[in-house]
């Protein structure tokens, strides 16, 4: 006879409560004072070495909108997080009002800054339109055929009469600009606001755009120039806002992780030629307007706007299959790293120190920071691998926003300040969403490697035992029978393009009186919501999608857990196994369902490297093979 399988392994002991004493909640509210206290200390800080009453004006719109962007961002749902992306992609397109004050010379560019201002203004345009462009696709793919109807177009009225009234009044009362900015920054903040609700999101797509094109219109408005230079501008904003509507047109949920990195490396782009642009121009123009406050802006914008575009470029290659999702592992890497940040530095010190008396050196610091901070960030991203993609994502949209702020800085421009601040705070609240939900620290995800917090240091468990495999025919007898079905879908659905047939499943389940769910990881896919993208493209209504906190209690009344290309989100070892390398990572409780069936290609490990001992548990069984096939033939067989 076969011998017996060997025991499972044994149980975590149950967590005791803890009870907090007096001391303990005095140690919470003495830590919180600190912080309180070093949050005091800095504003004095700032209150001293502020050069200027327009630095200390710009600081408080800064601190702020950054209050503003922390609360609005909190309240976007989870299921819109991949549209919040996309948003903060368009509006970060504000770049282009640093390009168009450098501008010039007629018909066509006549120096090195207004070849760059005009450059930086086209590709500004192509992250308006093909940001707004993708984020009303991706609302658009939420919509039920129950909601009522919706007449967003009319509010095209409003805008283009504020436009138009600003455009007559501006004529006679120059501070009506500022007054339009003001309206810019509001319609922005209502952008990400929208987000909140299903039920407000595209009002909020319509408030962005509105707020972005009284920006465009606000610039434009406090500008004075030849009517040739205004059909240069109009190439710039057309041509490089048609190739943001082609690139938009063939964006689908599966791409659109490489696609926002892309947009991404765009505003860094802007953001670095938009500041050699500002300072080619007043160092040989107006080197007297080149202070302190000016030079560190233009440093800040160039140096952050270099990280993101090479390590955007990067993160679209490992993305986008291009490259090896592997992590680069060059020895002495941290060395290299610190190095290229040293230089940086250095670099910038010497445009601070020489910048406004010796434009040759000014040039050589613009030179050597855009060398070394692109250096930097590529080789950062690359030595990162493919499980960490969502973080790095959300970290260089952060990045997008604090370059933004600096250019808002450097032009004395509250509206980029006040959107910078939105943005950088979106992707700052995203990053540590991200980094919750795996369990990871950012200073490591951004150093490279892998393990969490929790992990151990010893050997990780080896979990003995064999796997069991099922088929299509029994699979289908299964959901039948069941009353109570989750469905847990993975990255591995979207590679397969399978979800289409996973709605028609669940539509035809649902028909027959199961109460069939979804389950959303939310570093499922490698990019935050876009699982829930996925399945609002494949009209999977969007109310029977929830997220891992309102539904991983549901799992040990279930009658069948069916897990679609997902892996290490499901991975019991992350609380089974203290030395795994996903210990301690929040993972969803598919195992605790009465009976787990598991769709993948094979029995391979997930990104993270980690064996899966849901695999081999006796109430798992397998179904291998490419999943848009396998759901093909589960929903066949359902038809008969």
């Amino acid at each position: 006879p076969p011998p017996p399988p060997p025991p499972p392994p044994p149980k975590p002991p149950p967590k005791e409560e803890v009870v907090l004493t007096e001391e303990d909640y005095k140690a919470m509210y003495t830590e919180s004072a600190k912080k309180a206290g070093y949050g005091a200390a800095a504003m004095l800080g700032v209150g001293l070495v502020s050069p200027t009453a327009a630095f200390s004006n710009m600081f408080t719109t800064f601190a702020l909108s950054g209050v503003i962007g922390y609360q609005v961002v909190w309240g976007v749902a989870h299921s819109l997080h991949s549209p919040l992306m996309a948003v903060t992609n368009a509006v970060s397109g504000m770049t282009a009002v640093g390009g168009m004050y450098t501008m010039g010379g007629g018909l066509v560019p006549s120096t090195l800054s207004e070849t760059l201002g005009f450059t930086a203004t086209a590709i500004s345009a192509v992250n308006i339109t093909g940001g707004f462009l993708v984020t009303k696709k991706m609302l658009d793919m939420f919509k039920r055929p129950t909601d009522p109807p919706e007449f967003y177009e009319l509010y095209a009225y409003p805008t283009a009469g504020f436009i138009g009234g600003f455009g007559l009044i501006n004529l006679g009362f120059p501070q009506a600009a500022s007054i339009a900015a003001t309206a810019s920054a509001l319609g922005c903040i209502g952008g990400i606001a929208g987000l909140a609700s299903q039920s407000t999101a595209r009002m909020g797509l319509v408030s962005g755009m509105s707020g972005v094109s009284i920006g465009i219109a606000a610039t434009i408005g406090s500008l004075s120039w030849p009517a040739s230079t205004y059909v240069q501008l109009a190439a710039a904003l057309g041509g490089g806002g048609f190739a943001g509507y082609e690139i938009a047109k063939r964006v689908d949920p599966t791409s659109l992780p490489q696609t926002v990195a892309a947009f991404h490396s765009l505003v860094g782009l802007a953001a670095v030629f938009s500041a050699a642009a500002d300072y080619l121009e007043h160092a040989a123009h107006s080197p007297e307007m080149l202070d302190g406050v000016r030079l560190t802006s233009i440093a800040l914008a160039s140096v952050i706007g270099g990280v993101t575009t090479t390590g955007s470029v990067i993160a679209f290659g490992k993305l986008n299959g291009n490259l090896s999702s592997a992590p680069l592992q060059l020895e002495q890497r941290d060395q290299i790293n610190m190095a290229a940040g040293a230089g940086t530095v250095a670099m910038m010190g010497l445009l601070m120190t020489m910048g406004h008396s010796h434009p040759a050196a000014g040039m050589v610091a613009l030179a050597g920071m855009g060398v070394l901070s692109g250096g930097l960030g590529l080789h950062m991203t690359a030595s990162i691998g493919g499980a960490d993609m969502p973080v790095v994502i959300t970290v260089l949209n952060s990045y997008s926003g604090w370059a933004l702020c600096a250019e808002g800085f450097m032009l004395d421009k509250p509206i980029l300040t006040t959107v910078g601040a939105l943005i950088g705070s979106s992707g700052a609240i995203l990053t540590h969403i991200m980094c919750v939900a795996m369990n990871r620290d950012i200073v490591s995800v951004l150093l490279g490697g892998y393990g969490t917090s929790a992990t151990g240091g010893g050997e990780a468990m080896v979990f003995e035992g064999e796997a069991t495999f099922t088929d299509v025919e029994a699979t289908v007898e299964n959901l039948k029978a069941a009353k109570e079905v989750i469905v847990v879908p993975g990255y591995g659905l979207a590679v397969a393009n399978g979800q289409y047939a996973m709605a028609e499943i669940a539509k035809e389940l649902r028909a027959q009186g199961v109460n069939l769910r979804f389950a959303i990881h939310p570093v499922a896919g490698r990019m935050p919501g876009q699982l829930n993208v996925l399945l609002a493209e494949a009209g999977v209504p969007y109310d029977i999608v929830l997220e891992m906190e309102e539904i991983n209690d549901d799992f040990k009344d279930t009658d069948i857990c069916l897990v679609v290309g997902a892996n290490d989100t499901v991975n019991s070892a992350a609380i089974e196994d203290p030395n795994s390398i996903i210990a301690g990572m929040p993972v969803l409780h598919v195992w605790e369902a009465k009976n787990v069936i598991v769709m993948k290609r094979s029995m391979g490990a997930g990104y993270a490297g980690a064996d899966n001992p849901v695999f081999i548990k006796d109430n798992t069984d397998m179904l291998l093979g490419d999943a848009k096939k396998t759901l093909d033939a589960i929903k066949a067989k359902l038809d008969d």
